[in-house]
C-alpha cells in the first residue's frame, strides 16, 4: 500500500539526541510515493522516487539514501537532491527511515550478531521488495547516508557486501569500530566531510551528542582502505579553494576509497541546501556530493 508525501514545514537534522531542530522549506509533492513493510516485527517507512523515464523491461540501479538521526526520510530527499539526478540518468532512489515513531534514528550498537540487526534486516527485506516491484540491477545497487545514515552504510558494508555495490557517507557519525565487520571484503567508498563539523568532528574525539568519541576521518578512511588493499600512499588533488580530494587506488576487486574534505566545512551535504551557520556550519557548492557519488557509483557493480 502507498500513499502520497504530504509536505513537511519542518523537518530534524541531528547526529545524535537530543533533536536540533531546523527550518527548511516544505517539501513539495511531486508525485513521490510512501510505503510501510514489516520488518522484525516493527512497521518501517520509506519514500520511493521511480523516474519517468523508467522501463520495466530495462535493468535499472537502485540508490538507497539514509538520513541522519532524529530525522525524516523527506529530508534526507530533500537535503542530497538525489531525485533531480535520478531524473537525468534514469535510476531508482529509496530513502528509508531509522527506527522510532517521530523523528528516526539508525540504532547501530548492542547486536552481537550483526547480519541480524533490524535496520540491516529492514534494509536487506526493502531491497527485497522493491525487486520484487522494479526490474531492479542486482549489479548496481548502491547505498549512502548523512551523519548517522553514514554510520548505517558503514554497517551495509560490513553486512551486505554482496548485494551493494558501493557506499556513500557525507558527515558520517561512526559508533562502531572497523574490526566489528563480520565480512571484510572490499567495498568501495566515496565520503565527504567537513574541517569544521562540531557534530562529528574531522579530527575524531569526543563532542556532547554522542557517548563515545568518533574516530579521525583520515584515519578511518585510511583504515577503510586498508580493509580494501589498496596501495598505502593516497594521490591528493586540489579541486576548489576549500576542496580537496583523496584517492586510494590500486585496491583489491578495483574498489577505491575516496575522500574529499572541505576546508571550513560543517555538517551540511555539499552541494546542497544551505542551512543555518550558526548551527551546522557552512555547505560548500564547489563540489557536489550526490553527483560525485554518482559517478563514483557508475564505475562499480557487483559480479553476477
Amino acid at each position: 500500500m502507498t500513499r502520497k508525501l504530504l509536505p513537511l514545514a519542518v523537518v530534524v537534522l541531528c547526529v545524535s539526541a537530543p533533536s536540533l531542530f531546523v527550518l527548511v522549506e516544505a517539501a513539495a509533492d511531486h508525485g513521490e510515493s510512501a510505503g510501510t513493510l514489516i520488518s522484525s516485527g516493527i512497521e518501517r517507512e520509506y519514500l520511493l522516487h521511480v523516474p519517468k523515464t523508467y522501463q520495466p523491461a530495462r535493468p535499472t540501479s537502485l540508490v538507497i539514501s539514509m538520513h541522519g538521526a532524529a530525522n525524516w526520510p523527506a529530508f534526507q530527499m530533500q537535503a542530497s537532491k538525489w531525485n533531480e539526478l535520478a531524473d537525468e540518468h534514469g535510476f531508482i532512489v529509496v530513502y528509508p527511515g531509522g527506527q522510532g515513531g517521530g523523528p528516526k534514528t539508525w540504532r547501530l550498537q548492542g547486536r552481537s550478531t550483526p547480519s541480524r540487526m533490524p535496520d540491516v534486516v529492514f534494509i536487506s527485506e526493502l531491497i527485497d521488495l522493491l525487486q520484487k516491484s522494479y526490474n531492479i540491477d542486482p549489479g548496481a545497487i548502491y547505498a549512502n547516508g548523512l551523519s548517522n545514515g553514514g554510520g548505517m552504510a558503514f554497517a551495509l558494508s560490513c553486512t551486505l557486501p554482496h548485494r551493494i555495490a558501493a557506499f556513500g557517507a557525507v558527515g558520517a557519525a561512526i559508533t562502531l569500530p572497523l574490526d566489528w565487520c563480520p565480512d571484510n571484503r572490499p567495498a568501495p567508498l566515496i565520503a565527504f566531510h567537513g574541517t569544521a563539523d562540531r557534530f562529528t568532528p574531522y579530527h575524531g574525539g569526543k563532542v556532547w551528542i554522542a557517548p563515545n568519541p568518533f574516530p579521525s576521518i583520515p584515519e578511518w578512511t585510511a583504515r577503510w582502505a586498508e580493509r580494501n588493499k589498496c596501495a598505502p600512499m593516497p594521490v591528493d588533488t586540489t579541486i576548489a579553494s576549500d576542496v580537496e580530494r583523496r584517492e586510494y587506488c590500486d585496491c583489491a576487486n578495483a574498489a577505491g576509497v575516496v575522500l574529499y574534505t572541505i576546508e571550513g566545512g560543517g555538517h551540511t551535504w555539499p552541494g546542497g541546501p544551505p542551512f543555518p551557520e550558526w548551527l551546522l556550519g557552512k555547505t560548500t557548492q564547489n563540489v557536489d556530493a550526490t553527483r560525485e557519488m554518482w559517478a563514483f557509483f557508475s564505475q562499480h557493480r557487483l559480479a553476477q
